[in-house]
């Protein structure tokens, strides 16, 4: 096998990418205190066509040196917001008709691989912090809680590894990818 080059990955564009129709996913940053995890997620979001980023309470925001050195340029193809307050963003998601999804190990919650897409649905896909998680009043106004699988020692996944395993079963279940 040959490696292939950049030049035959048929990138698009980030002006393509603006015009492009995007998945029906938004990412909501709640209170996440790494920029090195914001940029990963940015970059994440570019690579899924994801429709938005919402950078709520201590989530820093572009521009910033460490979220470019890990989103390499996607904070120019990914729209994104910021909210003070993370229960804004879900008040103005909700009136926006998106369903809102935890992901968090909670009472009630659903294993990622059980969560059904439901077509024409628009999803909101909350990411809390690295050690406190989704605040507990984020996740009473969430419309769903989901929950990664995880069998080893350690009871979570970094923010960033989170949202490209979310992100890569969501999208799977959509019809048409």
């Amino acid at each position: 096998m040959r490696k292939l080059q950049n030049e035959e990955l048929g990138r698009i564009t980030t002006e393509q990418f603006i015009k492009s129709e995007k998945s029906p996913f938004v990412i909501v940053l709640d209170n996440i205190r790494s920029e090195s995890n914001v940029g990963s997620v940015f970059r994440t979001a570019d690579a899924f066509l994801t429709e938005s980023i919402y950078l709520c309470g201590i989530t820093a925001v572009p521009p910033n040196r460490d979220i470019r050195k890990t989103a390499l340029g996607a904070t120019e193809s990914v729209a994104w917001r910021y909210f003070k307050e993370t229960k804004e963003a879900i008040v103005e998601l909700k009136s926006r008709g998106y369903e809102i999804v935890g992901i968090e190990q909670a009472e009630g919650s659903v294993s990622l691989g059980d969560f059904e897409i439901k077509k024409g649905i628009r999803y909101a896909l909350v990411f809390g912090h690295e050690v406190n998680g989704v605040d507990q009043t984020v996740l009473d106004a969430c419309d769903h809680v989901v929950e990664i699988p995880q069998f080893g020692t350690k009871h979570s996944f970094n923010i960033a590894v989170s949202t490209g395993i979310v992100l890569w079963e969501m999208n799977k279940k959509r019809v048409p990818f």
